[in-house]
């Protein structure tokens, strides 16, 4: 699953203080227990070099990508646009948009899901709860923007950012993700990816001002093609 090529066609958009690239699924955002190699590692090393940069190469990282899944993610190449994009994040000025394919749903409305969550640590699985108090709300709105016979293509707009939110709240309604086995889809993919993909991404540059908007294209499979075709 995991696909370390990396080459201009996966750069988004780069100045002096951002590099926005097209994840892959299987690419680990940043280091976890695994010691895997890391995206991070990877467009660190591209930095390293192309500018013939000599040490270490600084990069930040102020959002995720769960592994199995892809699309856009933001690193930051100095500390002051990390900070200042970190509160952007807090301060929900960072406007994301996903792509889902989850088992055909029977819709043309606009579906806004408002739960609590709430995550175990030791399963690394969030779960929708009654525990008001100790459970973090998570909102998200949704459509279908295509159908095929046996899934539909999903439009996420998140209004919070929780551990799996998506995920979690899809399946918790009946619409799991394909390939999620983890959240109740009932077969995996072949390569372990999900089709939760990061789409659009809007925001105001952290040190420019200027507005940035983003699109990622998905992964190449025939599902994706299918739905985007």
């Amino acid at each position: 699953m995991n696909n370390t090529k990396f080459g201009s066609k996966r750069i988004l958009f780069e100045d002096n203080h951002l590099i926005i690239v097209n994840k892959n699924p299987g690419e680990l955002s940043q280091g976890d227990k695994t010691g895997d190699h890391t995206l991070s590692d990877i467009v660190k090393s591209y930095i390293k070099k192309k500018y013939k940069k000599p040490g270490n190469v600084y990069l930040g990282i102020s959002h995720r990508l769960d592994r199995p899944t892809s699309g856009i993610i933001i690193f930051c190449k100095t500390s002051k646009s990390l900070t200042r994009l970190n509160s952007m994040f807090k301060e929900n000025k960072v406007k994301k948009t996903y792509w889902a394919i989850t088992k055909k749903i029977e819709s043309n409305k606009i579906i806004r899901l408002e739960n609590f969550l709430k995550k175990n640590e030791k399963q690394n699985k969030s779960y929708v709860t009654k525990d008001t108090k100790n459970g973090k709300k998570s909102i998200l709105n949704f459509k279908v923007i295509k159908s095929l016979e046996n899934y539909s293509l999903l439009e996420i707009i998140l209004e919070t950012g929780r551990h799996h939110q998506i995920r979690t709240q899809l399946s918790h309604y009946g619409y799991p993700i394909k390939g999620d086995l983890k959240y109740g889809f009932n077969r995996p993919n072949k390569n372990g990816s999900v089709h939760l993909h990061s789409r659009k991404i809007k925001f105001i540059h952290p040190i420019t001002k200027k507005e940035i908007c983003l699109t990622a294209s998905p992964p190449k499979d025939i599902i994706w093609n299918l739905c985007i075709n």
